[in-house]
């Protein structure tokens, strides 16, 4: 295996730790670069190679950004490497289900835009995402030549987290793109994610993402634009990889709860000096948390789309327990039909 080549992809030990001798010395590792229907797209150390899906069965469902090794003469895959971070949400639509984004991240880039579009609420959506999947964020607010004056949207997407890294530009003006240089360099793997028309399309051409995986992936969508139908990996100019999304028009979390935690910190902490354990942080008294609210410490919009965050994951969790549970009864019991049937033929002869 030629670990050094496939560094400009994003291997890292994390993966190389991972394998056996025979693994190192006889097999393949490949990068998926995108789904191709029924195909996916892999990078391999100096090339690149369309593969059926078939014959990743052993894989198990495969994200763009997974590392998988492969049998070099059959190219058939043996198994997908444990992943490094994972990116995922619920499925768009009634039915829950997760639907993967990304895998192996360094960078998570949560785009927005300094426009009337702009929503914190939404924001913490993302940022949630990103703290479950233990992937450093990065908020990039667009449109900032567009907007009088940027720097509020700067400081009020700070305020989102402490720390957080924020960064206001014009997608449009390559020269700006040194701003982000720091998380696009050699090897390092980079997402974007946000609704659409907040740029995240011509952000990822004004970052040299020229070469893209497959020329399928975009289209035109009739107004001049170019717009990002599937996800798939672009090489950048700069040396790393860039993982562009489709515009999401829902974002809904499921099994999310540490991530919620994470990003509404303050209010769990202040949760903890509530008079009971169950508080539900409205008319309780000795609530810590309204008290904060009253004192003009915490935001009420913060509070709601917290508790409604919170909410709604706890509720998707549940709902993918109870499929997966319910999954897992039906292999069981398709399973001893199974048997049954074998038990009889060979009684029969």
């Amino acid at each position: 295996m030629d670990s050094a080549g496939l560094q400009a992809l994003g291997w890292k030990p994390w993966f190389e730790q991972q394998l056996s001798p025979y693994e190192s010395a006889e097999l393949l590792a490949a990068r998926v670069a995108a789904h191709l229907g029924s195909s996916i797209l892999c990078l391999g150390a100096g090339t690149e190679f369309s593969l059926p899906t078939g014959l990743i069965h052993a894989c198990g469902e495969v994200a763009v950004g997974d590392w998988l090794l492969l049998e070099p003469s059959t190219q058939r895959g043996i198994r997908r490497l444990q992943r490094e971070s994972l990116v995922a949400r619920k499925a768009a639509g009634e039915k829950v289900q997760t639907q993967l984004i990304a895998a192996n991240l360094d960078t998570l880039f949560i785009v927005s835009s300094c426009n009337p579009d702009f929503n914190p609420s939404r924001l913490e959506r993302y940022l949630a995402l990103a703290a479950e999947a233990e992937v450093f964020p990065v908020v990039v607010l667009t449109k900032a030549d567009m907007c009088e004056d940027p720097n509020s949207f700067l400081q009020e997407t700070r305020r989102l987290k402490h720390g957080l890294s924020v960064i206001t530009l014009d997608a449009r003006d390559p020269e700006q793109m040194d701003l982000l240089a720091d998380w696009c360099g050699v090897g390092k793997t980079v997402a974007l994610v946000g609704s659409s028309g907040v740029g995240k399309s011509t952000l990822a051409m004004s970052l040299g993402a020229g070469h893209l995986a497959t020329q399928a992936i975009r289209e035109d969508d009739g107004r001049g634009r170019h717009t990002t139908t599937a996800r798939s990996i672009h090489r950048l100019d700069t040396g790393g990889l860039l993982i562009d999304t489709p515009g999401m028009r829902e974002l809904q979390l499921a099994d999310c709860e540490e991530g919620v935690a994470e990003v509404f910190d303050e209010i769990v902490e202040l949760a903890v000096s509530c008079r009971f354990r169950d508080c539900t942080h409205g008319e309780e008294p000795d609530c810590a948390v309204q008290a904060a609210i009253e004192s003009g410490e915490l935001d009420v919009r913060r509070l709601k789309n917290y508790l409604k965050l919170q909410a709604e994951q706890a509720r998707n969790a549940q709902s993918l327990h109870e499929r997966h549970q319910k999954s897992r009864k039906q292999g069981q019991f398709i399973k001893s039909v199974l048997a049954s049937k074998r038990r009889l033929r060979r009684n029969e002869e």
